[in-house]
């Protein structure tokens, strides 16, 4: 099998399963170009990922359904210092949709923080499936930025220059049934605020904008993962790549959980130099992505066409 699948899905398909898929060799250079292509053209793609077992990922679901089990007060605390949502839920637009947001879920120490404002009775399994799933998906967060880079040769220091200055949440969604009357919709159509956005979905739902304003729906299973960049990974770029416009319907007869970590860049950062040139001149300010937040849902902010071009386009 090749770096991507013989299918007809319009929305390309990579496999990262592929024992000869290693930096340097014709499998990987072509990889890379499947990866920016689509990314470019729509946003995002799909991963085949079999670095999460089945024992870790039936563990990190189990431990999402006792998150969102308890009582909304507990939900409701304020866990990090960071302008992102603790809980985001409780919406009349979107009834159906709640999330919860682990900061820097890659550390232990911070994990069982966490874990302990949430049980402070304590709850080591959930502390380590969370700790433990985080470190496999960050994995094709680091190939997929990787590659992208390469496709642009862009130097490898400033690869690991944005790695060493990015910060990681792991966000769990939970979408319940609609009840009489309700709508389906379990979010709006969006592109994320962050960089990259890595999701894993237990249940069907997901539904990716491509580039020609059609929908495609994402199959759930335990090794594909929908990759999609968000609006500070269009920054970088100088909008060369796009942001991934998608959306969630609730179509299943329980529950649905899923699963996405998500980078923010950790200090101000501007277009890469590289990529802006006659054909694409520069398209932002220097971008701090935690006063992007903050702006977010502001008045401005939501009024906006762009909110991104709103808070830092020239």
């Amino acid at each position: 099998m090749g770096s991507e699948r013989e299918c007809q899905l319009p929305l390309p398909v990579v496999d990262f399963c592929d024992e000869n898929l290693k930096p340097g060799t014709d499998t990987w250079v072509s990889a890379c170009d499947v990866v920016r292509g689509a990314l470019e053209d729509h946003g995002g793609f799909l991963a085949l990922y079999n670095k999460v077992d089945p024992l870790l990922y039936d563990s990190v679901f189990s431990a999402m359904e006792q998150l969102f089990d308890l009582p909304l007060e507990t939900k409701m605390q304020h866990t990090t210092d960071k302008p992102i949502y603790s809980y985001a839920g409780q919406r009349p637009d979107i009834p159906l949709y709640e999330s919860m947001a682990i900061a820097n879920p890659l550390n232990d120490k911070d994990c069982h923080e966490y874990t302990n404002i949430m049980w402070p009775q304590g709850n080591d399994q959930f502390s380590e499936s969370v700790n433990s799933y985080a470190k496999k998906v960050v994995e094709l967060d680091y190939l997929v930025k990787r590659m992208v880079f390469e496709s642009y040769e862009l130097d490898n220091k400033k690869f690991e220059s944005l790695l060493e200055s990015t910060d990681y949440i792991l966000r769990c969604y939970k979408y319940r049934t609609s009840k009489g009357g309700e709508t389906n919709l379990g979010v709006h159509p969006h592109t994320d605020s962050g960089f990259l956005t890595i999701l894993n979905q237990k249940l069907n739902g997901l539904e990716i904008q491509l580039k020609d304003g059609e929908w495609f729906k994402v199959d759930a299973s335990p090794n594909m993962f929908a990759v999609l960049a968000g609006d500070a990974f269009m920054v970088w770029s100088n909008d060369r790549i796009r942001g991934c416009v998608h959306q969630v319907f609730m179509n299943s007869k329980v529950d649905r959980y899923c699963l996405g970590l998500l980078s923010y860049a950790g200090k101000v950062m501007e277009p890469e130099e590289e990529l802006v040139d006659e054909e694409h001149p520069l398209r932002y300010k220097p971008f701090d992505h935690y006063g992007y937040l903050r702006f977010f849902l502001t008045e401005e902010a939501v009024k906006s066409a762009s909110r991104i071009k709103a808070y830092c386009g020239i």
